[in-house]
């Protein structure tokens, strides 16, 4: 699935789409536990546009466009749980970072027809920066995507440049790096394209009547430590492939309430 010159591609073009990753029953399977979790999310009161703010598109447009993402989907169902150790994943994850990977976190993200809302293009880096920068996003497709529905766009080798300066953490000046300065990915449902949490990248709205629907799961180097306290969750850390050198290094720390509200008492996973 995955030779030496596409791992030397990652580290020159800091991204890397991979053909075939899931069959069509697994996209299938996945599909369904999106719409499942939309569809409980709403009878829950927990339904939010998550549609980027900003003044890289102009007010008028930015309010008539829809995101619909939720945060650590393989705690809502197991066909992402699948998703996260899958053997094809694994198999190019051992290649790109070396043998011992955790997961970070998972999101689902779907871009629905004709107003699915765009990503400025930015870094991962601000919002989780770790000291090695081993940290990728896995970008699952679940719906064939080109130009027209939004699919991702890169810049090649913007992971050489290290962190750069955000507009308030989220996204890059967009006069300096506009949308359509990024190279496309166009992608079929089932491939999955890897970045580094360096690479710049964004997508475009959805302007096709077809919807866009992604899964992101980040991975990390075991070995490579996270440098600011944030973006932690109960299943950051899972081992997905070989073993944690560090065993003092499990699991973060938590705040759990107590029995009184608005009383709350640390605990740890250790």
């Amino acid at each position: 699935m995955i030779e030496h010159a596409d791992v030397q591609f990652y580290k020159e073009n800091g991204y890397l789409l991979v053909k075939g990753v899931f069959n069509q029953d697994e996209v299938a399977a996945m599909r369904e536990a999106v719409e499942n979790i939309i569809q409980r999310a709403a009878r829950s009161n927990a339904d939010h546009n998550h549609a980027w703010q900003g003044d890289f598109l102009p007010p008028e447009q930015l309010k008539k466009l829809v995101l619909k993402g939720f945060h650590d989907v393989h705690f809502h169902d197991a066909a992402f749980t699948r998703a996260v150790i899958h053997p094809n994943m694994t198999a190019v994850l051992n290649a790109i970072i070396g043998p011992n990977v955790q997961m970070h976190h998972t999101k689902m993200l779907v871009k629905p027809p004709a107003n699915g809302a765009a990503f400025p293009m930015h870094q991962d880096y601000p919002y989780f920066p770790h000291r090695d920068h081993s940290m990728l996003a896995a970008s699952i497709h679940l719906d064939d995507a080109d130009t027209e529905n939004g699919c991702l766009r890169v810049i090649p080798g913007s992971h050489k440049q290290g962190p750069l300066q955000h507009v308030g953490m989220h996204y890059l000046n967009h006069k300096e790096h506009p949308i359509s300065s990024g190279t496309p990915c166009p992608a079929e449902a089932g491939d999955v394209l890897f970045f580094n949490y360096l690479t710049i990248h964004g997508s475009d709205v959805n302007r096709s009547t077809r919807t866009r629907r992604n899964v992101l799961i980040q991975y990390r180097d075991a070995a490579d430590l996270p440098t600011v306290n944030s973006h932690f969750d109960w299943g950051m850390g899972l081992m997905v492939s070989g073993e944690n050198p560090d065993f003092k290094n499990i699991g973060p720390n938590f705040k759990i309430a107590d029995d009184k509200p608005g009383e709350e008492k640390e605990v740890s996973q250790k």
